[in-house]
Parts: structure tokens; sequence; C-alpha cells
């Protein structure tokens, strides 16, 4: 099991955010993908769940590249972006449900209440989204970590923010029990945290200079 990017680029606007990127992350893993604000961290991310192509490069899973196994590969991984993506209209559990389903993963009502007990939201497990505090909000995005059946590749952007410390200990925590029983992590974050568990590769993107090129 492995992701592979191969001389990844990505140019948006005009600026070249990257160019040149090698990734590989297998088996017990972790990348930490560091870099200012701008210098295309999210941007690498989605490149290597699929969710954009690259200007330039290709993201293989298992030695195959993704645009071919595009439903399989999906299946295989879970992303937790910046925001928590989160209907406000629909309860926490809810909110569960549906993303699961969306990402094809057999999740019932019981599941969800359990995720949400793990992350310490039980009593806001029927409360609608929008009426949770923005760390609240990021523990429900979290809760997918929980679901039964965990995805084996995570890509998680800024996992720990707006978490305090008792949230963000657990989820290093649960993040090291992945690693450790054979998953993979690509991630973000601006806090200190090294992911323990696995073995930890960092990536630093630097900003680029401004040049017209085609987007990614």
């Amino acid at each position: 099991m492995a992701l592979k990017g191969s001389r990844l680029a990505c140019v948006r606007g005009g600026r070249t955010l990257f160019e040149g990127i090698e990734v590989e992350v297998g088996a017990g893993e972790a990348l930490w993908v560091q870099g200012d604000n701008g210098s295309g961290k999210t941007s690498l991310l989605r490149l290597l769940c699929g969710l954009s192509a690259p200007t330039l490069g290709t993201v293989q899973w298992c030695g195959q590249d993704l645009r071919r196994l595009r439903e399989d590969f999906h299946r295989e991984l879970l992303y937790i972006g910046h925001a928590p993506g989160l209907k406000d209209e629909l309860t926490a559990a809810e909110n569960l449900l549906l993303g699961a389903r969306l990402a094809g993963r057999r999740a019932e009502a019981a599941d969800a209440e359990t995720a949400l007990d793990r992350v310490g939201l039980r009593r806001q497990a029927r409360l609608p989204a929008g009426r949770l505090s923005q760390g609240q909000r990021r523990r429900v995005a979290l809760a997918r970590l929980h679901l039964p059946r965990a995805p084996r590749l995570l890509v998680l952007d800024e996992p720990f923010a707006a978490l305090d410390a008792a949230a963000s200990g657990h989820l290093e925590a649960v993040l090291a029990h992945h690693l450790a029983s054979g998953g993979s992590i690509v991630y973000t974050t601006h806090q200190t945290q090294a992911l323990r568990g696995g073995r930890l590769q960092t990536l630093r993107l630097a900003a680029q200079r401004a040049r017209t090129a085609l987007p990614c």
C-alpha cells in the first residue's frame, strides 16, 4: 500500500504554488506537509486525494493512477479539510451519517452516536451543527475517524485547529493507533504536534515566483 506523487506541480492565477514535488507514503507512515500560508499545502492535499488535477505530474495509489480507480481509492480515503464541511441544519449525528454514506461507508445511527461519544459530544449528537462552537464542529468532523471500517489513508488539513489540549491529546492518540495499525496519514498543522507511532516524513513547501501557466 502506498500513495505516490511524482513531479507534481500546481499553478493558480498565474502563480506557481509548487513544482517538482515527490511524495511517497506507505503503510505505517505519516507525511507532515509544512509551509507558510499561500505555499500550496491545501492544494497539494487535494491533489493527493484526487479532488483536483495537477498541472504536471501524476498521483498513484498502490501503483495505479488515481484516475483509473477513483471509486476504489475513495473507499480507502478519509479526507477532512480545514473547514468541517457540516450542514448547519442537520444534527451532528445526521452530518456524520451523511458524510459516511457519501463516502460509501456503511454506518448506522448507533455508530454515529458512539463516534460522537468518543470525541466527547454525545450530549450534542442531536443538536443542529449550526448551534455548535468552532471546536465542537471540528470534533464532529474528526468523529468520522471513529466510524466503523476506517479507511487506510487519512488526509487531514489542520486537524488540530480549534481543539483544546484534551481534544488534541485524544486526536494524537487516535492517529498514533492508526499508524501502528498500518494505516497512512498525510496532514498539515500549524501546531507543534509531530505524530507518534509510525515513521514520520516532513515536506516543506516554499512560495514560488509568479508566472503565467495553466491552472491546476
